[in-house]
């Protein structure tokens, strides 16, 4: 493992990195998914290091993910709740973030409701922080463990078809899978109903297609995304029965795919909305695969800003 090539306190966004930078990310995480195979699953990589994790939305994946990869590395987590804090007293945030840097922790891991919150603080705070998901903007870790997920069974990124399915409007995940794709040299094609495809997704650099056959047919990898109706302020298809029988990855659509196409989805799933449990639970589906990727990829993330970070001091 090595952190040289490594310069940034902060992870915000895949938008801001280069290929290299991506690289050095990935290889780095694929070495220590071997902490995670050990019968000890620690290394004392980070002790001595606080890392605070502010969650001010809802999360189970992504929260665990880091709680369990700051454990793995040694670090001290405190986990912050907003419903407990003084923000429900009128506190603002970038007080309560204030606060909590005069106590000095080392790394903030925030997730926010709102786009840019993780890059106010970034250019605030002399912590380091990493954006866990801003809104419909951002989600770097998700990409990044897509990411690794796609190399371990396609070998490379260069060159792959992959079709990225769903409520592309209101996904972060998206936005950050399309920049690394497109960065690392994928084909990247979206699919989804129109009034859940972005007005100007075309000037993103990818495909856009409107039905789901057509997004699967040479396809090395399908990504289904969640239909996030809590971001919705009107109901944008008929009923999730109409979505399914439209936009719904079924074993009989699945035969039209490309031998060895490999399965993804971000989580949590909406079974029998977006993907029958037949296919989630299939041959092909990786998606157990990304959530283990996960642990990984952000033990790679707080060791590399950590690094950075005592380098800087």
């Amino acid at each position: 493992m090595t952190q040289e090539g490594w310069t940034r306190k902060d992870l915000v966004g895949i938008a801001d990195l280069s290929p290299q930078e991506i690289q050095l990310i990935l290889d780095t995480a694929e070495s220590f998914r071997e902490v995670s195979e050990r019968p000890i699953k620690k290394v004392p990589t980070l002790r001595g290091k606080t890392v605070v994790n502010l969650f001010f939305e809802a999360s189970t994946r992504t929260r665990s993910s880091f709680e369990i990869a700051e454990k793995r590395l040694s670090a001290d987590s405190l986990n912050f709740s907003s419903a407990s804090s003084s923000l429900s007293k009128g506190e603002s945030l970038i007080d309560t973030a204030l606060n909590l840097q005069a106590m000095a922790p080392d790394l903030l891991v925030i997730r926010h409701s709102h786009p840019g919150v993780p890059h106010m603080l970034a250019e605030r705070l002399p912590s380091g922080v990493i954006n866990a998901g801003d809104g419909a903007h951002e989600h770097p870790t998700q990409a990044l463990l897509d990411a690794l997920t796609i190399l371990q069974h396609k070998g490379r990124l260069e060159g792959l078809k992959i079709s990225i399915v769903g409520d592309i409007e209101h996904s972060r995940v998206v936005r950050s899978n399309i920049h690394l794709l497109n960065k690392m040299g994928a084909e990247v094609t979206l699919a989804g109903p129109r009034t859940m495809m972005p007005v100007e997704a075309e000037k993103l650099g990818v495909r856009v297609v409107y039905t789901l056959d057509e997004a699967i047919k040479g396809a090395d990898v399908i990504m289904m995304l969640r239909v996030q109706l809590e971001r919705q302020s009107r109901l944008a298809f008929p009923s999730t029965r109409e979505y399914f029988s439209l936009f719904g990855l079924t074993r009989e659509r699945l035969k039209r795919a490309k031998r060895g196409v490999i399965i993804m989805h971000p989580g949590p799933m909406n079974r029998g909305v977006e993907i029958a449990s037949d296919v989630a639970d299939g041959p092909y589906s990786v998606i157990l695969e990304q959530v283990a990727n996960g642990v990984a990829v952000r033990m790679a993330v707080l060791y590399l800003l950590a690094g950075a970070l005592q380098e800087a001091a």
